[in-house]
């Protein structure tokens, strides 16, 4: 069994390179004329285009190949005030840039829309704002390049609304009305109190989607199913894509403040979720979500270099 860890949209390696820099609605309405908002968003953006690119190349010096965009590339994208700005024609050079570099060097890249982007809310004018947000990010794929379904969005299942088998067929009915440039890429993933990772997958099963298992939430909200009862048909859903079976790993902050996340990886609870999976013999890759990004991915590295049986095939992927 193969793992590689990846980790989430910021590297604490490199300074003054953050790929998120906004532009608030209120400082952008506030800017004289058209022509400072213009350039204003043009700056920030390319800005964050630029750092994103550092970042990558930062990745590939550290063979780090599974990471996750920021959604806040281009601020402002989805804003009404904003409808019809063509933000991937105006960086078009600057995208497809950074999407041939993605190519070229093999990165798994994935983006994981807000927690306001869900597909089974009760209110239309929320799934309307849905699907435009994931439409954005699916057009920054498609002016990058990467037009390949591979290069998915990870979507969480959205609210309870009083009634978890309504919410559920809301779900499936909004998702199967999505037009396949955006429906092909997404990919679910259990949450931290409404609905679990035995829920999700049966709902995964029904679409035909593949399931991102997060281990975190799992321990936060379940109904006694044991991983290694889940793990193979969680797998199973991923049969016929490109790239292995997603996870994603965090460790609480406290035990006080649990669903939260912690700043490094805690190496025991990581050691006991390998010792379940590698029972399977199957090639996963690990989204580490820490606070401290990729410090906490080579602190874990590190560790698990000194682990018996492991051999290290970079600094983020190892053999067991």
């Amino acid at each position: 069994m193969i793992f590689r860890l990846g980790y989430v949209a910021m590297t604490l390696s490199l300074e003054n390179c953050s790929p998120s820099g906004t532009v608030t609605y209120a400082v952008y309405s506030r800017l004289k004329d058209a022509q400072a908002k213009g350039i204003r968003l043009d700056r920030v953006s390319k800005l964050n285009i630029e750092n994103t690119l550092r970042i990558l190349k930062y990745n590939r010096a550290m063979n780090i190949q599974v990471y996750r965009l920021t959604s806040k590339l281009i601020p402002l994208a989805t804003h009404q005030e904003l409808a019809g700005w063509e933000y991937q024609r105006q960086f078009a050079s600057e995208l497809r840039q950074l999407g041939e570099f993605v190519k070229q060097n093999g990165f798994r890249i994935s983006a994981h829309p807000d927690h306001f982007t869900i597909l089974n809310p009760v209110k239309q004018e929320v799934l309307l704002a849905s699907v435009k947000d994931l439409d954005y990010h699916v057009r920054l794929y498609e002016a990058m390049g990467l037009e390949d379904y591979r290069y998915k969005l990870v979507l969480h299942v959205g609210g309870l609304y009083g009634d978890k088998c309504s919410s559920i067929e809301r779900f499936k009915v909004n998702f199967s009305k999505l037009p396949d440039r955006i429906r092909k890429r997404i990919i679910i993933e259990n949450d931290d109190k409404c609905f679990t990772a035995a829920d999700v997958l049966q709902l995964c099963k029904d679409l035909g989607a593949p399931m991102v298992l997060d281990v975190h939430h799992h321990k936060c909200a379940n109904n006694g199913e044991r991983l290694s009862e889940l793990l193979p048909e969680i797998y199973k859903t991923w049969d016929g894509e490109p790239f292995p079976p997603k996870i994603h790993f965090s460790s609480p902050k406290s035990q006080k403040e649990f669903r939260s996340h912690a700043d490094y990886i805690d190496h025991a609870g990581f050691m006991e979720f390998l010792n379940t999976a590698k029972a399977l013999d199957c090639d996963i890759d690990i989204m580490l979500e820490a606070k401290m990004k990729d410090r906490a991915l080579l602190e874990l590295s590190e560790k698990l270099r000194a682990e018996p049986g492991f051999e290290e095939l970079t600094k983020a992927s190892f053999r067991i």
